[in-house]
């Protein structure tokens, strides 16, 4: 059995947390085992939670990229100060009166994923401020992988930056160690643990899928996304807006009877079929696409299999690759590379395993990291 770090929090009985003045940076995620909501507990167990900061999706989980505002908690009448809205990063103002902030987010394990620059910010502005910084740990759900170069300083933005390679193995424990580390943070940082958690993947934990956000609905859908989600910065659908975000690709002018022999001459043994769908908003509302539906394991590369799948595409001409896949792939001129096949993912083995030493102290738990091929 895996206890969560709130569960550890409540086993040791709220040590380090009472009688502080506290921020507390999360979103509808924070659960524990039992399924109760970490808010009501903390609040049930008197402690003085006077803020609360929210990430991309705020704390109920609105739509992708939507702007979300300030508010009060409807329940206990606390404000809630977006983080995705007018601002990324808390100011002066915002941590005013408090003396420390307290973490607990669900994660991904991926570089593209927002939540984890909300923790950085914080962890940051924690720092700059003087205030104690607790992260209440929890497992990674793609566990010890590893894969990608690093990203390069010069292409930092909300969606790739400190230099993480695209998949990184570790807790948002371990990933705050790392920031304090690669930033030099002046923070005093202390991480409710997890118990029994041995670097496995989501799949073979007893735990529930904790959905972190709206186009993550499953494992299944994460497994993909690790991957697909380059597909966000080209013409062609990413499967947002239908029954199976990230597992569903195509656009009205591909053939996927042809793409799915394509993939299956290249990656012998995927899980993959010809698929026509509608997406019902974003990219091609309301058209028919063609194109295919995948059911992932847990040894299958999304990256690798994305990258694949572009190569193949440049035979159409409406396929389109725009200057923001730098972001999310985390090469420079990276659209350009794709187009000329001069794109080696084979390059950035050395870079990844560069990350891995960098992080060998941070690591809190079991479970040696592994370079993925």
């Amino acid at each position: 059995m895996i206890l969560l770090g709130i569960d550890q929090l409540q086993k040791n009985g709220l040590i380090g947390l009472k009688k502080k003045a506290i921020g507390l940076v999360t979103n509808f995620s924070f659960v524990d085992s039992d399924l109760k909501w970490g808010i009501d507990i903390l609040f049930e167990n008197g402690l003085n939670v006077k803020k609360i900061f929210t990430p991309e999706h705020g704390l109920g989980g609105v739509a992708d990229g939507a702007h979300v505002s300030d508010t009060l908690h409807p329940k206990y009448g606390v404000p809630i100060v977006s983080l995705y809205g007018d601002k990324r990063k808390p100011v002066k103002e915002d941590l005013d009166g408090l003396d420390m902030l307290v973490y607990d987010i669900q994660d991904v394990g991926l570089r593209f994923y927002t939540y984890i620059y909300t923790l950085a910010y914080t962890m940051e502005a924690a720092a700059e401020y003087g205030l104690q910084y607790m992260v209440l740990d929890r497992p990674n759900p793609l566990g010890r992988g590893v894969f990608g170069s690093r990203i390069e300083n010069d292409l930092q933005t909300f969606v790739g930056g400190y230099e993480l390679p695209l998949q990184y193995g570790l807790t948002t424990g371990e990933l705050a160690q790392y920031f304090k580390k690669l930033k030099r943070l002046d923070l005093d940082l202390k991480i409710s643990m997890l118990e029994g958690w041995r670097g496995e993947m989501h799949d073979n934990t007893s735990l529930f899928w904790n959905v972190p956000s709206p186009n993550v609905p499953t494992f299944e859908s994460l497994l993909g996304y690790a991957g697909t989600c380059f597909f966000e910065s080209t013409s062609v659908s990413e499967g947002r807006g239908t029954f199976k975000p990230f597992l569903v690709i195509g656009a009205p002018w591909i053939d996927g009877s042809d793409l799915t022999k394509y993939l299956r001459e290249e990656f012998p043994g995927l899980r993959v079929r010809s698929r026509d769908y509608m997406p019902f908003y974003r990219k091609y509302a309301n058209a028919n696409c063609s194109g295919v539906e995948f059911f992932p394991r847990i040894e299958d590369n999304y990256f690798v299999i994305t990258l694949k799948m572009m190569e193949y595409l440049l035979k159409y001409e409406q396929f389109d690759i725009m200057d923001r896949s730098d972001d999310l792939i985390g090469i420079k001129e990276s659209a350009l590379k794709i187009r000329t096949h001069n794109l080696d993912y084979r390059e950035w083995n050395e870079s990844g395993m560069e990350f891995i030493d960098f992080v060998d102290d941070c690591l809190l738990y079991p479970g040696e990291l592994k370079y993925r091929e």
